[in-house]
């Protein structure tokens, strides 16, 4: 597939890497509908403090994708074959040393983890149990993230989203057979994620065998500088994907405090089904990525921005129709988790859906920018506004609109988060274009 800087091109990319990362939070939210169903709500609140963990180990696999295939990509497009084919083997070795570390801490220090997410004695052993079966399936949810990253920088996204989207079908199949048929409860929960993407990794060892394929495993002398390039360049990726996690630890202890585990439980709704929607702007953020990088490797950089462009408009749309679909459906939605009618639950999560996702609104645009700086290299300053979007900003605030206004506020925290992002973003980007017009009037 030639990459061109119009919106053909954009809508075949983004398109396709949307609707595998849909599949990819379908059987996040299959898991907790499942959880809630056959589980009820101890299981719901379990599954909602493990899921931090969860995020952390597919950001480190994005991490590694999403910053070995932009370099991966640059080089490509100048020519430089064996610069590309070492930066992907060094990925490769990375992506080997941080899974055994999770390997290592699900095999020991599971428990120890499990009460880190804040699981009390009516939640440990689930919250534990679904914790050390991911974590021991950890190198294949890693290896998944960074070769749908290179396949679909290597010219072949619609095989990328296939791995994504057939191994989450997958994970549904096998949530109902284990959790439902054989009784397994958490523990079946938790196999059906695992095998996930060994089922996805699958499908994307075809990859290897078609004319498209440009990579080659060799052995190469490790230099430090290609690990820390990579992590540079996925950094941004690693925050976004993990900021998730994060707010949802955050806002778990917040909660804690105020609703106990019936309101972790609300979240729990209310974090997996924005699970979906940040799962979208993510496939449009790393779908952009490899026209973007590719773009920029060339030195087409109106097309670059006309790419982005492309991006803030659909995100606003998407945020829209997604705002409408939420609010509009909200008692459905709430009634497939809440499996005893509990009328406290039920309207924690119906206020929650109705100002939580207001902030939808801001975050696409939040997600799609940081995914553009980091794809043309300017990996400092979109490492420093993940880290903003992910920690400076989210906790204070949280902290702040909690103590103020309970459960209203927590809600409200994110919405006030993200809007302020916006404007840090639009202000830093306006700032980054003065600079480039100076130095080529320079």
């Amino acid at each position: 597939m030639e990459i061109r800087g119009d919106f053909k091109t954009f809508s075949k990319y983004v398109s396709l890497n949307v609707i595998g990362m849909i599949g990819l939070a379908v059987y996040i939210l299959a898991d907790t509908i499942f959880i809630a169903n056959g589980i009820g709500e101890i299981g719901l609140a379990a599954l909602n403090l493990a899921i931090p963990i969860f995020t952390l180990i597919s950001g480190i696999g994005l991490l590694i994708g999403i910053g070995g295939a932009t370099w991966y990509t640059i080089l490509r497009a100048q020519e430089k074959e064996q610069s590309a084919t070492s930066v992907f083997n060094h990925a490769l070795t990375l992506a080997s040393l941080l899974s055994l570390v999770f390997v290592v801490l699900g095999a020991i220090f599971s428990e120890e983890l499990a009460r880190l997410s804040g699981a009390n004695d009516e939640t440990l052993i689930l919250t534990q149990t679904y914790l050390q079966v991911i974590l021991l399936f950890s190198p294949f949810f890693i290896f998944n993230n960074m070769l749908v990253a290179f396949v679909r920088n290597d010219k072949n996204p619609k095989l990328a989203m296939t791995g994504m989207f057939v191994g989450s079908l997958f994970n549904i199949v096998m949530d109902y057979i284990l959790i439902f048929t054989f009784e397994m409860g958490m523990l079946g929960a938790a196999i059906a994620t695992g095998s996930t993407p060994i089922v996805s990794l699958m499908i994307l060892s075809f990859h290897f065998k078609t004319p498209l394929n440009t990579f080659r495993i060799q052995k190469i002398q490790w230099h430090l500088h290609v690990f820390l390039k990579t992590i540079a360049l996925g950094i941004s990726a690693f925050i976004t994907e993990i900021s998730s996690g994060i707010v949802i630890l955050i806002f778990n202890f917040v909660i804690l405090r105020i609703s106990g585990n019936i309101g972790v439980a609300a979240y729990g709704i209310i974090a997996n089904i924005s699970f979906v929607v940040i799962a979208i702007y993510t496939g449009m953020a790393q779908g952009i990525q490899p026209i973007v990088s590719h773009l920029f490797g060339l030195g087409h950089y109106r097309d670059m921005r006309r790419i982005l462009q492309y991006g803030v408009i659909v995100s606003l749309l998407l945020a829209f129709t997604i705002y409408l679909f939420v609010t509009l459906g909200s008692d459905p939605l709430i009634d497939l988790f809440n499996r005893n009618q509990n009328p406290d639950l039920h309207g924690m999560a119906e206020e929650g859906l109705m100002i939580y996702f207001i902030g939808f609104f801001f975050a696409g645009f939040n997600m799609i920018s940081i995914a553009y700086l980091s794809a043309i290299e300017r990996a400092g300053i979109a490492f420093k506004l993940s880290i903003v979007r992910s920690f400076v900003l989210i906790v204070p605030i949280i902290i702040v609109l909690a103590q103020w206004l309970m459960m209203t506020g927590v809600w409200l925290s994110f919405v006030l988060t993200e809007a302020i992002m916006m404007g840090i973003i639009i202000w830093q980007i306006a700032r980054e274009k003065k600079k480039d017009k100076r130095l080529r009037n320079a």
